[in-house]
Parts: C-alpha cells; structure tokens; sequence
C-alpha cells in the first residue's frame, strides 16, 4: 500500500511541476482557458459627432436613451440572496404593459422560458425590438420604482434634433441600424447626416478585465481602457436664428395658402455662405414625421424654370456690353421670330414704353430687344459665365447641372427671360451674388469646417471663394439700380415687397410648370412664383430668394401676395437681427469698454453706467473678478455687462436678455440655469432679487423676436385655438 500510495504521489506530483513549468493540461493552455473563462469586455461608446450652427448652437447631437432587456436564466439567481432572474413572468408582463405598446399576454409570452429552452440553454434573455427601444429616462425611472427583477436597461445612443422641423432636407437625419454582426449604429441615412456620416462617426472604446460569472470584476485584477474617439462636429454657416425666422414664415405661408411647394434660401452676397435653406413639405428629423417619398434638397438637387427671375441677367449682359439704354424705346405686347411669337403677360401691351419700364414691368419683348442688340449667341455665353448649366461646385451631395438650351435661336430668346431652360436654386443664389456684390461673384457653401473634438484639431476649414464672373462692379450696380426701381416704381411688378425701412432691389418670377407630358399646366394658379431681391441695396448684406408653386388664394388675391409676405418676413426679421439699421435711423455709436478686473465693483458699476451700459453684479460686493464682455469690445448701447465678485448672487430681471448673455450669466455664477427655448427671455422661474441657490434649478423661457413682437389680435386668436 505505502509503494503503490506513494507512487500515486510520485505521479501526481510529476504531473503538477510539468503544468507549473509548462502552463500546459492535456494540450490546452491554461492560461488561455482562465482568459476565455473569465475575460470580459465592456464597450465604450462613442458619440457621433455634433452638428452646430454658425454661433456653435446645436442643431443635431447625441442623447441617452435605453433599451430594455429581460434575464430570464434561472441560474443567475443561484447561492446569492438577489433575484436576477424575471421570476414572475405576469407581474413583469402587467406593469411593462402599461409603459410600452406590448400586449400583456404577447409579453407573458416572451418572459417565459420553455423547458426545451431550458435544457437547450436557449433564449437565456430576451430584447423587445423596437418597442423595447429608445425609452426615455422618465420611463426607465418609472419602471425601476416596481423594483422587476431580471428587468435590465441597457443604455445607448440617440440622435436628437433639438430644433424640430429646422432645416430638414438639408440636416437629414441618422437613425439606428443593426449590422450583420448583430452591431447597433448610429447611421446617417439622409441629408448632411448621409453626405458626412463616416466624418461624424465615432470609434466606440472597450474596458476588457476579468470578472467571475454573475460579472464581478474579479479582485487584483487589472482593467485595460481603450478611451472612445467621438465623431467629428461640423459647424455649418447656417444661422440659427434666421432658420428660424425663414421656418416660422413659411409655416405661416403653408398654414394660409396650402401651396404644393415652397423654398427659401438666405445667404450672405459677400462671402457666399448660406444662413438659412428650407422647404415645404418637410418634416421632423427626429420622428420622421411628414417625410414623403421626396428626399430631395430642392434648392441643389432639384431643377425649376426660373422665370422672369432670369432677366436680370440678360440685363446684367446688355449693360455689360453697353447695349443697355434705359430711354430707349420699343413697342411692348408681342415678338415674333421666325414662327415663334411671344407675349407679355398683358398680350395687348401697354403700347411704346421705355426700356425701363418695360423691364419694371417684366416685359418678355424687351428680352427679345435686348438679344437684337447684344445678339442672342452672346447673351449665352454670359449665361454660362454666370455658372448656369453647370453645377456651382457647393459642398452639397447630387448637385443638379441644370441646362442650358443653346441650339436654336427660339431656345436662346425663351432662356433670356426664364422659359426652357433649367436651373437649380442655388445656381440662382451663386449667380446673384455677382449683382450684389459688386461684380464679385461667390460659390455658395454650407460647411464652414470641420472639427476633431478629441483633440480640438480643425480637419478642414472652409474659406469664401471668388468665382470668375462675367461683369464688373460698374455694371453690378447699374443692374441694382433697375432693380431697385422695380419696387419703387408705380409700373414695377415688385412694389408688394417693399421692406419696411430699408431699400430693397429685386425681381419678380412667374414660371410655368412642366406637365410630364411634354407641356405645360395651364390656368389659375398653376405656375412656379419666385422673388429674389437684395438688401440694403447700396450695399446688400443679404440675398434672400423663395419660391411659391401653386397657392391655393383667396377671393381678391394676388399670385404675389404669399411670396410677398413670405420674403418680407424672412428679410425684415433678418435685416433686424443682424443689427443693420433702418433707413432714416442714425446708428448709436458705443464706446470701447474699459477693463474693470481688480477694481471695487461699486466705482465700475458707476462708470459703466455713465457709459450708457447696464452692470450686473454677480455677487455682493467688493473687487471684479471677471467681466464680461472683455475689455476692449464695443456691445450696443444699453447692453447688459456682467460683473463677478464675492459674496451671495440675487437674481437680475433677466427679460430680454439674449441667450448667449444669459449662458455667460449662467458660467460666471455657477447656478443651475436651464433655458427653455431660443431667442430672448420672456419669463423666469425665480422673481427677481431671489437669492440664488447653485442645487435650486431655475427655468428661463426664450422666445423668437417674431413672436414677441406678434400683433396682439394674433396672439389673442392664437390663445383662444391653443396655438
């Protein structure tokens, strides 16, 4: 017995010194076992990246959802004293009835384990598709109260479009997708959302460790952290504010006149970047409520006869080439060339008129003068100069090239005033920036760059950029001139959209509208109706171009009336914000502000004052610490400035305060401000002279300048509707 038990001994300690020294058992490594055991990962993820407008304001990002889960594997639950495990499939199943759109027995269902799932180790938990996805906190707090066991929430990322319906066929939206690895991802699947999305996506991290099987971290253990890469942010030249001004007006429009389609494109003449582009129908991004099958940017994507629009640069070309004499006179009603007549839209005319009048009147006859004169092969090429029948080369995907019909003499003389021929908006946009500024024209654009925000590194920047243009400033302003008089005339077609304290230049469009059939809808308000205009027109800070098709008028109305009130609105509420001053109206010239850092706060406040400022002291007293704004910049009269000391904060009256004052306020004092909103404060949480406390929230409510400013009788209809 000892020779046989000590040989067993003998063997089993042989065999214990060969995997000590080998770290081998019957051909396995061991160590790779233990790994595989207890090795686990824990992802990372990372979040897409931001899109912002030209002040950094968010207009799509990131937002934390959950996803529901249910543990239905018995074993989980033994030798602990929890239950980890669903255990009481009816309960679970009647209070998850009442918080996602399931039927009871529909989940009693999926929260049961069959015994052949039980002996096969299948469906040791179970997802409840769409409906178990994208829950928000507020029902996750709520389902946690019932205190479910084996009910788990798994968190993940949303896209969230804070603004609603802002921008939307050209923001686009990204939705979650699941690869065939079984991999759920933010994908991009329309718009700047689709065009960019290998830009905005992020690489998600991992933490790998060891932990036992209930997934404790198993102790002495080291954690290993691959640290996630963010998507990158883009900030667009989009203007929050006048997107909001340019959705806002062409709701209204879509509410009052029901019209096929509409857009609106707002850009800067001097630089090319486009503030504001939108469209109707359009739709939610974040419900997708309202999407149709068109996914389509109209203003890039999409090709319209322009219309009398297009005169202007037939004119542009006459005055370039000297051909242009205001004074001149010609017989207005009809033109034939060849057997191709031609009308006005009065088709017995208004008899010998001056080159003037008649293009203040949209006359289609001087178009055909102006071609004798200039001749109808160069009127063609200054349209291609001005980019038409090719695309402007804006950062915006299946730009459409339009064309140009150029082969027969009838072909030219309809494209000279807008028949025909096809051009994209943004074709418009790019051309027209040659008239207003000043000879000078500018490729659109919308990206103003690109950033990595993992290292703060710009990947691209984009710069305004010159494009050759066929006129010079002499003409450009000649042309402005005309244009202008086509809304001060009393002959001038574009006398309805006259601005309210600012000159204004422009020209009226009315487009006949394709019928698929190789013509054209015929009778009342079948047509395409456009302005685009320009303002301050000495010297235009802004272009603003819209389009109406097919409006469902009124008794007593005009075709002009919604493209009217729809341009007006967008311009006069942008001109406003953007601080130009009115005509007749003398600007208020403010001083520089000093810097009060290190002096008493009191003798500060005194000479702000003086100034014509409004301090606001973010404490008690004593010595500034920080002002804002800094030293050396020059707000507009009667701008607020803030002033931080020591000692307890009291809330100012924070009405009319503008966002970005109201986020300083917020960084400087430490409280718990949460805006509701955008544009300027019209009401708070907190009175005023409230001590304030940094664990008490305090809500502050913005409103747009157009609806602060909203006729009472509107505001009063609007409340008794519940709008």
């Amino acid at each position: 017995m000892f020779i046989i038990y000590g040989g067993l001994f003998f063997i089993l300690f042989g065999r214990l010194l060969f995997i000590q020294v080998t770290g081998e058992a019957e051909g396995k490594v061991l160590a790779s076992m233990a790994e595989a055991k207890y090795a686990r990962e824990s992802l990372l993820p990372a979040n897409r990246g931001e899109i912002i407008d030209r002040n950094s304001e968010l207009i799509a990002s990131d937002t934390l959802s959950y996803r529901l889960v249910a543990v239905l594997d018995e074993s989980l639950s033994e030798r602990t004293r929890e239950t980890h495990h669903v255990d009481n499939p009816e309960k679970a199943a009647e209070v998850l009835s009442t918080y996602l759109p399931l039927d009871k027995n529909e989940l009693v269902n999926k929260l049961t384990r069959s015994p052949e799932d039980i002996k096969e180790g299948k469906n040791k938990q179970v997802e409840f598709g769409k409906a178990g996805r994208d829950i928000n906190h507020d029902v996750v707090l709520a389902i946690k109260e019932e205190k479910l066991p084996g009910i788990l929430f798994i968190e993940e990322k949303k896209r969230f479009y804070p603004n609603g319906i802002f921008a939307s066929h050209l923001i686009g939206f990204a939705s979650r997708e699941e690869d065939e690895n079984h991999k759920v991802s933010t994908v991009g699947k329309m718009g700047l959302e689709a065009t960019y999305n290998k830009a905005l996506t992020g690489t998600d991290g991992k933490v790998e460790f060891q932990s036992d099987k209930w997934g404790f971290t198993l102790p002495k253990t080291e954690k290993a952290v691959t640290a996630a890469q963010d998507g990158y942010d883009i900030k667009l030249t989009i203007d929050k504010t006048i997107q909001n001004f340019v959705e806002d007006a062409m709701s209204e429009i879509e509410k009052e006149y029901s019209p096929k389609s509409m857009m609106a494109i707002v850009v800067n003449p001097k630089t090319g970047a486009i503030v504001a582009m939108s469209q109707r129908p359009t739709f939610d991004p974040t419900t997708r409520e309202g999407l149709t099958s068109n996914w389509l940017n109209e203003a890039v994507e999409n090709t319209i006869e322009p219309g009398s629009t297009m005169k202007i640069f037939t004119l542009a070309a006459a005055i370039e080439e000297g051909k242009w004499d205001p004074n001149a006179y010609f017989k207005s009603g009809q033109y034939t060339l060849y057997d191709k007549t031609i009308r006005d839209v009065n088709k017995s005319g208004w008899g010998t008129i001056s080159f003037l009048e008649g293009f203040q009147r949209s006359s289609n006859v001087l178009m055909a003068y102006l071609l004798e004169r200039v001749g109808d092969k160069r009127v063609m090429e200054y349209m291609e100069d001005f980019g038409f029948g090719q695309k402007t080369g804006i950062d915006l995907p299946k730009e459409a090239p339009g064309i140009l019909l150029n082969k027969y003499p009838a072909e030219r003389l309809t494209t000279a005033y807008g028949q025909g021929s096809t051009v994209t908006p943004i074709q418009m946009i790019q051309a027209i920036t040659a008239i207003a500024n000043d000879g000078v024209m500018m490729r659109p654009f919308v990206i103003d760059e690109i950033k990595n925000p993992n290292t703060g590194k710009i990947i691209e920047k984009r710069e305004p950029e010159e494009k050759e243009s066929p006129i010079s400033k002499e003409t450009a302003q000649k042309v402005r001139e005309v244009l202008a008089s086509t809304i001060t005339s009393e002959n001038g077609t574009g006398r309805r959209f006259a601005l309210d304290g600012y000159t204004l230049g422009g020209k009226t469009g009315t487009a006949e509208i394709p019928n698929g059939y190789g013509g054209y809808l015929r009778g009342g308000t079948n047509y395409l109706y456009s302005f685009i205009g320009m303002a301050p027109i000495e010297e235009p800070e802004l272009i603003t171009y819209v389009t109406v098709q097919q409006p469902q008028l009124k008794e007593g109305e005009y075709a002009a009336d919604p493209v009217a009130k729809l341009f007006k609105s967008i311009t006069e509420s942008s001109l406003k914000y953007m601080n130009i001053v009115p005509e007749g109206e003398e600007p208020i010239e403010a001083p520089l502000i000093d810097g009060f850092t290190g002096q008493e706060v009191e003798k500060a406040k005194t000479e702000l004052k003086s100034l014509g400022y409004s301090p606001v002291i973010i404490g008690e007293s004593g010595k500034v610490q920080v002002q804002y704004p800094e030293k050396g910049t020059q707000p507009g009269q009667g701008s607020v400035v803030l002033l931080k000391t020591e000692g307890k904060i009291t809330l100012p009256d924070f009405t009319g305060w503008s966002k970005k004052m109201l986020l300083s306020f917020k960084m400087l004092s430490g409280l718990d401000i949460r805006i509701v909103g955008d544009g300027y404060v019209t009401e708070q949480s907190l009175s005023v002279g409230t001590s304030g406390n940094p664990n008490e929230p305090i809500v502050i409510q913005l409103r747009h300048p157009s609806d602060i400013h909203k006729p009472e009788e509107l505001a009063e209809e609007e409340s008794i509707v519940g709008g």
